[in-house]
């Protein structure tokens, strides 16, 4: 019995111990496991994985502070980024800012852009991830629908780091990016795929890439690397296989609170930017198209509301680059503050702005690469062009910082086409030492029509269809209203005017459409709540305006269309073209007087002459463009009418007999001897044969002959293919009908033509790759094209009949023999 109770006694002591110590422990563990989540970094820096902050950022390292601190340690790179900005919208820019000449045939220049994608930085686990997000899907959050897009849209994550330390107060994390910014990824690299194939691009050397610079600022950081890549077929120095690149990536942090966008409207042009929102109620997700634009908002909102111009809160402001050659700057600005006006029609006072790059007194952070500024900059290159390139917020469209790009030898195209359009009417053009003056006009345009492209504008190719031909010859109208409704068209010079038109305008301006399409997109209409909103009073703007060609917007994609070409002037291709070529010959025959009689030198001469025939295919071509044209006019049903048009049975055929006459003849006129003889010693034949048969292939194309059989199917009114055809031939042959001797030019395009007729009777066109191309072999283009070589090998034998010179006997037997080759070729 005392046993028992001894053993009970026990017991009764000793649960309780237990109970105390199991007790003590598990609080220990959850204070510990508390510990761990308020501090991970010390937990991590425990388990012996992340380093100490002073073993990674050593004395050593020299610090930038900015977006994020940026460190460099002896040849590593640390990205210092605050935990409050994890999660946080960046944008990441990759842009060329050298490469080697002829990379991507010319259309690849130093500040291109080659990808742009929304970014987040982001802690998972360990590491710190880049991801690459999306809003080409976006639904509200509130909506259940937002839980399938988000997981039918999840973003790839670009990069992992390795967590390296901690800041001493945890606030920040420390990531090296050394190899993220020296190793070939190839959503930050300027060759994509199909460069990779063209130049055979095998891999990225190494050991010659490296990080050049990595600079931080409040808003954005700019990274400049080297690359180099082993490739079998470079552009240049083949013998190197080698293509070296300095790529740019800015990373910048998009605005907390989004701009309110604009919805697009295709009837007034702007740069865009697209989304699929699922939240929408009709039966698909809805494609919400807004416009590029800069934030501008006004100081005095009840001034703004009265009809008052009123300054903005934040202007945009364009600084020169230092390197700007103190005589051009002046026109620099006034190409800038060219906009100003348009802002005042959207209600805006001194809404942008150019400056002088500020002294170090004046602002010590001024820094071109600082995303706050944006800049001017004078390229010492020998590109010939400008450009004017934009970073936009991928969730609005707003437009956050700008920079135009001038190249130094730009303004020698400009010299060389001043001279060559305008000489015959406007002797100031007569020489190669264009004046200050002049250059600074035609300097201070192009700057307008690049910034115009930074406002949101791209080309406006109906701008130059906007005006009569004859217009183009009076002094007055041609200095109030310029060249062309807006100075988004490639409209550069007036080439219609004729010698003794008198004081007439040859340089373009800003016109009536660019002070309607600010309005349009920049005015604000505070009774709108929301972007939908405000499509009313949008809808109503246009509208007002429909009926006038000075606000029509013509799309630079429209190749089919004659009324939205490029370079041309005037609303009459023919009249327009047929006025050029009475200029070019008056150029044509003064060119060396102008040039090397005064230099004493052929390189001018050289280069503006292969210029002029340049020219002279543009001409031609604006009137090639009628042949299968069809007008596009972007309209909504209330507006009744049809978006597209054929052009008039007539006009087309007008433009036919125009080439016969100005471009299938021989062109003895632009065969200048005194300028051949001095400037090339064999090929010009040939240069003329290829510049004619360009237009010959251009009007005996599948698209020409499809766009045709098209219109002839909508109406009998409406051009015929077989009365096309039928008319070409009989224009590109006649000699054989009328007795004559063939030239060496027509001898060649005709040649060209039988080859043509052949690749239209033999090609291979898939209908699936181009929405353009439609079932050759089931259409009537075969049938034809043997219809037409039947006849023309008909009109060859009964040309053998009649005397002519042995050129034209052998030409004849030889283009027997290829049409028969064609019609039953040797199995």
């Amino acid at each position: 019995m005392k046993k028992l109770l001894l053993l009970c006694l026990l017991f009764v002591f000793i649960v309780p111990i237990n109970s105390f110590s199991q007790s003590k422990k598990k609080k220990k563990e959850q204070e510990e496991a508390a510990a761990k989540e308020a501090n991970p970094a010390a937990e991590k820096k425990k388990e012996g994985k992340i380093k100490d902050y002073n073993k990674v950022i050593t004395n050593e390292a020299k610090t930038q502070e900015g977006l994020f601190k940026t460190h460099k340690v002896d040849d590593k790179y640390f990205y210092e980024i605050p935990n409050n900005l994890l999660g946080k919208e960046m944008l990441l820019v990759s842009r060329i800012s050298k490469l080697p000449s002829g990379i991507g045939n010319g259309y690849i220049n130093a500040g291109s852009s080659m990808n742009e994608q929304l970014i987040t930085w982001e802690r998972i686990q360990d590491k710190i991830v880049i991801k690459a997000k999306s809003y080409a899907a976006v639904a509200n959050d509130s909506l259940p629908i937002s839980i399938s897009v988000k997981a039918n849209n999840y973003e790839p994550t670009l990069y992992a780091f390795n967590i390296e330390a901690f800041s001493k107060d945890s606030a920040n994390v420390v990531i090296d990016v050394t190899k993220f910014f020296s190793t070939d990824v190839k959503a930050l690299s300027g060759l994509d795929s199909s460069l990779r194939e063209t130049y055979k691009v095998k891999s990225l050397d190494e050991s010659r890439s490296f990080i050049t610079s990595i600079k931080s600022f409040p808003f954005n950081i700019e990274i400049v690397q080297d690359f180099t890549y082993t490739a079998s077929k470079p552009p240049v120095l083949e013998e190197s296989e080698s293509i070296s690149l300095q790529m740019n990536q800015s990373m910048i942090l998009l605005p907390e609170i989004p701009m309110k966008p604009r919805l697009f409207d295709e009837r007034v042009g702007w740069f865009t930017l697209n989304h699929y929102d699922y939240s929408s109620e009709a039966l698909k997700s809805d494609k919400k198209t807004f416009i590029r634009k800069w934030r501008l908002e006004p100081k005095d909102w009840e001034a703004y509301n009265r009809g008052e111009l009123v300054e903005p809160i934040k202007p945009i402001v364009y600084y020169l680059d230092p390197a700007t050659p103190e005589k051009l700057r002046k026109y620099i600005k006034q190409g800038v503050e060219e906009w100003q006006k348009p802002f005042e029609a959207a209600g805006f006072k001194n809404a942008i702005i150019c400056k002088d790059p500020p002294t170090k007194e004046e602002d010590p952070d001024f820094n071109p690469e600082d995303i706050r500024y944006s800049v001017i900059r004078y390229v010492a290159s020998t590109t010939r062009n400008a450009v004017g390139p934009s970073v936009s917020d991928p969730r609005t469209g707003e437009i956050i910082e700008s920079d135009i790009i001038w190249y130094h030898n730009h303004l020698r195209s400009y010299r060389n086409r001043y001279l060559l359009e305008t000489g015959a009417a406007n002797p100031k053009a007569r020489t190669l030492d264009t004046s200050d003056e002049d250059m600074g006009e035609m300097m201070q345009m192009v700057i307008a029509h690049e910034v115009g492209h930074a406002l949101g504008l791209p080309h406006n190719m109906g701008a130059s269809c906007a005006y009569d031909v004859e217009n183009y010859r009076k002094p007055a109208f041609t200095k109030q209203f310029g060249i062309a409704s807006s100075i988004m068209d490639y409209a550069r010079f007036n080439y219609i005017a004729q010698p003794g038109d008198g004081d007439v305008r040859f340089v373009r301006q800003m016109g009536p459409y660019d002070f309607y399409a600010i309005n349009w997109g920049y005015r604000m209409i505070p009774t709108a709540k929301t972007s939908e909103s405000e499509i009313p009073t949008l809808n109503r703007w246009i509208e007002e305006k429909a009926n006038d060609r000075n606000y029509k917007f013509g799309n630079q994609g429209s190749s089919f269309d004659p009324s939205s070409q490029t370079e041309d002037v005037g609303n009459d291709a023919v009249k327009a073209s047929t006025y050029a070529l009475s200029n070019l010959k008056i150029v044509t025959e003064n060119l060396p007087k102008w040039t090397s009689d005064k230099t004493n030198d052929y390189e001018d001469l050289a280069e503006l002459y292969n210029e002029l025939l340049a020219a002279w295919s543009r001409y031609v071509g604006h009137v090639t463009n009628n042949i299968a044209g069809v007008y596009e006019t972007y309209k909504k049903p209330n507006q009744g009418g049809f978006i597209y048009a054929v052009v008039p049975k007539e006009k087309q055929q007008e433009a036919l007999r125009w080439l016969h006459q100005n471009a299938f003849s021989s062109p003895t006129w632009l065969v200048n001897n005194s300028v051949l003889k001095n400037t090339a010693y064999a090929g010009y034949t040939d240069k003329f044969r290829s510049i004619q048969v360009r237009h010959l292939n251009k009007i005996l194309s599948f698209e020409t002959l499809g766009r045709l059989i098209d219109g002839a199917n909508l109406s009998e009114l409406n051009y015929k293919p077989i009365q096309f055809l039928r008319e070409l031939r009989l224009g590109l042959f006649k000699e054989a009908a009328t007795q004559q001797n063939v030239s060496v030019y027509r001898r060649n395009l005709q040649r060209a033509y039988i080859e043509r007729m052949e690749f239209l009777m033999n090609e291979k066109i898939n209908p699936l790759a181009n929405d353009d191309y439609y079932m050759t072999s089931q259409s009537d283009v075969r049938a034809l094209v043997r219809g037409e070589l039947k006849q023309l090998l008909s009109t060859f034998q009964l040309a053998k009949m009649t005397p002519t010179d042995i050129e034209t006997r052998y030409h004849y037997d030889d283009c027997i023999e290829r049409i028969n080759l064609i019609l039953k070729p040797i199995k």
